[in-house]
């Protein structure tokens, strides 16, 4: 375990049990409008991003501005007032400007609508954050505890989706594929430039960070490879008969844990316990030429030291789909950074748990959530982060 790092950060535990959420419902009906006020309604105003033709043309890509959850006509038949944008930076923002006065924010973790302190001080009826997905890193929870916002999320609803997009990512750097394709692309033919740094997943040995929803999923689905050996770093052990079938070794101190391991998979929560928790002393524990793979946070991750151990060859790729900052920067390291052969990138926009079948599952949470908020009726315990009486999951540490 890293010197003042508590191990009790790293895994989403047991929720206790649902707060109530009382809201008066309006039984006013009115005509739909993207900007009319319901005297009689709340103001729900959701983040999401903008999905251009892709969402004309598809309309089960739900998450996005043009297709709005597929809630719209259900919150306006009920005489609520629903904000839809993507415009969410800077003070002269939709979000800002709405913020205000809204009493529910629904966002999403692939364009996320960063709600700070400061936002949270501004936003006097904010009374529930629903994230469309799982993470809610983009609100501070503390900040949200002092003023008694419940914060929801859809939980499990990409967990499939995001573990999926692991085994891609860590077959993807370990078969040296990204510069492969980028070969034929050019019209080049050179299987030997390709081969020098191309391995099989059997007989390495790959490591989770988090086995909790995505982590064990994760650890199931590379029983099939036949590793060497299948590791986890986790502060709470798994249950004795789920560690057994998945013959899987927890590692107690992180450090001892990355030198074991070709692969490592980061799989646990963002919060103040786990951000720069892969930083530039831990890198040096890393075995030398280990691949790395990170689908849970950008900003675990250290962006700066990443990019230099990759460089130097200490890693031999990086892959994922999170970005400290989201969108990412044109000019980001981690878009263009690559190892002494030039391939080892393995970075993608943040999609890997909004594929189509996902975004069906999180429309549907969120619906369910709003309903429960509408109606009075307890939340799903596992959707909670934050209740009315403050922290009910133990994803974000161990709060008093």
């Amino acid at each position: 375990m890293l010197a003042g790092i508590s191990s009790t950060y790293l895994r989403r535990g047991l929720l206790s049990s649902a707060a109530r959420s009382p809201r008066l419902l309006s039984s006013t009906r009115l005509a739909p409008s993207l900007s009319q006020t319901y005297a009689a309604g709340m103001k729900i105003l959701a983040v999401l991003y903008k999905g251009g033709e892709a969402a004309k043309q598809e309309s089960r890509l739900l998450g996005t501005v043009e297709n709005q959850l597929g809630i719209r006509p259900w919150l306006e038949s009920l005489g609520h007032e629903y904000i839809v944008t993507d415009d969410k930076e800077g003070s002269d923002s939709v979000f800002q400007k709405h913020i205000v006065d809204a009493e529910v924010l629904i966002t999403t973790p692939f364009h996320p609508a960063y709600v700070t302190r400061e936002i949270i001080e501004k936003a006097k009826n904010l009374k529930i954050c629903i994230t469309a997905g799982v993470g809610s890193d983009h609100v501070d929870l503390n900040a949200a505890v002092e003023k008694h916002i419940q914060v929801l999320e859809v939980s499990g609803s990409n967990v499939v989706s995001v573990a999926e997009h692991v085994i891609m990512s860590i077959l993807l750097l370990v078969r040296n594929f990204v510069p492969a394709h980028e070969m034929i692309e050019r019209g080049d033919w050179q299987v030997s430039d390709i081969a020098r740094n191309a391995y099989d997943l059997e007989g390495k040995v790959v490591g989770t960070i988090g086995a909790g929803r995505i982590g064990y999923r994760v650890l199931q689905r590379l029983v099939p490879f036949n590793c060497k050996e299948l590791l986890y770093y986790d502060y709470n052990a798994l249950p004795e008969e789920a560690a057994k079938a998945v013959g899987v070794r927890r590692v107690d101190d992180l450090k001892d844990f990355v030198s074991q391991c070709d692969v490592v998979t980061v799989n646990c929560p963002l919060h103040e316990g786990t951000r720069g928790l892969v930083n530039a002393d831990l890198l040096k524990h890393f075995k030398k030429g280990a691949w790395l793979v990170n689908t849970a946070r950008g900003a675990i991750c250290d962006k700066d030291a990443v990019a230099e151990a990759l460089k130097s060859g200490q890693l031999s790729g990086y892959a994922g789909d999170v970005w400290n900052v989201q969108p990412a920067p044109k000019d980001h390291i981690w878009r263009t950074m690559k190892n002494p052969l030039g391939g080892g990138n393995g970075m993608v926009p943040h999609y890997s748990g909004t594929t189509l079948d996902a975004q069906q599952r999180y429309a549907a949470g969120t619906k369910s959530i709003l309903e429960n908020y509408l109606e009075n009726k307890p939340q799903e315990p596992q959707n909670i982060i934050i209740g009315l009486s403050g922290y009910e999951t133990k994803a974000y540490g161990v709060r008093k």
